[in-house]
């Protein structure tokens, strides 16, 4: 058997298959979760996974999951987040997922979600922001992190995407260096992501998982704001598509 994840994201769409065969890649997202689905399915049949064989178990999750119409199951982000995120750190842990279009805070005890939270679509404390700024600096996101760890960090104070790109552009107009305006934006996404975070009494492991999971400067930023320590994770961005091939799995028996 072949058990697949599926997770597509307002950015990216993150695919992890287990079983008889075993991998995992990422796709961006595009205009279209229909077609990036299809490329998806085309994609999985080069790597000999028919998704509509009776051998395959497939479950969608994230913000198109109704797009996957080739899905066995469909589950919610929270639950395939938590479970991808068990395997990472244990059965007792929190789950701070920074995705493209919200950030949300998962509490998991004995393997199974306790609480969550969800910050608001509007709001600048997303993967979407740091986008928006790094391409407002004419920087990739890895480069905006370097810059900012070089920086002096710049108050950004709008809640609002619009208005904190308005303050942004204020900066630049006034000849203010690109390594303050960087600290400024990513501490300014770290700050929104802590006061999400401290609305729970978080566990002893918190991990991070989502686009930004890799960065270790984003992650000391945002250690130093929750007042405790936030491990990065090297396969944190694939935590949704992978809870979702081992509930593929367990839902399967």
């Amino acid at each position: 058997m072949n058990y697949v994840g599926i997770d597509i994201g307002s950015t990216a769409s993150k695919v992890v298959t287990r079983g008889e065969k075993e991998s995992a890649f990422v796709l961006p997202t595009g205009w279209s979760s229909k077609e990036t689905c299809q490329t998806i399915k085309e994609r999985l049949k080069e790597d000999g996974i028919d998704v509509l064989s009776d051998d395959t178990k497939v479950v969608a999750t994230g913000y198109g999951r109704v797009a996957v119409d080739f899905a066995d199951y469909v589950i919610t982000e929270i639950t395939c987040h938590a479970r991808g995120g068990r395997e990472m750190a244990g059965e007792n842990c929190a789950i701070i997922d920074v995705g493209g279009q919200d950030t949300k805070v998962i509490l998991v005890e004995h393997g199974m979600v306790q609480d969550f939270l969800m910050n608001d679509k509007c709001s600048a404390g997303t993967g979407k922001f740091l986008e928006i700024m790094a391409n407002r600096l004419g920087v990739t996101l890895q480069e905006l992190f370097d810059m900012a760890a070089e920086g002096t960090v710049l108050p950004i104070s709008s809640l609002c995407t619009v208005f904190a790109e308005s303050e942004v552009i204020n900066y630049i107009g006034e000849g203010r260096k690109r390594e303050d305006i960087a600290a400024g934006v990513v501490d300014s996404v770290a700050a929104k992501v802590a006061q999400l975070s401290q609305r729970k009494n978080l566990p002893e492991k918190v991990i991070l998982t989502g686009g930004l999971s890799s960065s270790e400067y984003f992650t000391k930023i945002l250690s130093e704001k929750i007042g405790q320590n936030v491990d990065p994770t090297k396969h944190g961005r694939y935590a949704g598509a992978l809870g979702a091939a081992f509930l593929a799995e367990e839902k399967s028996r």
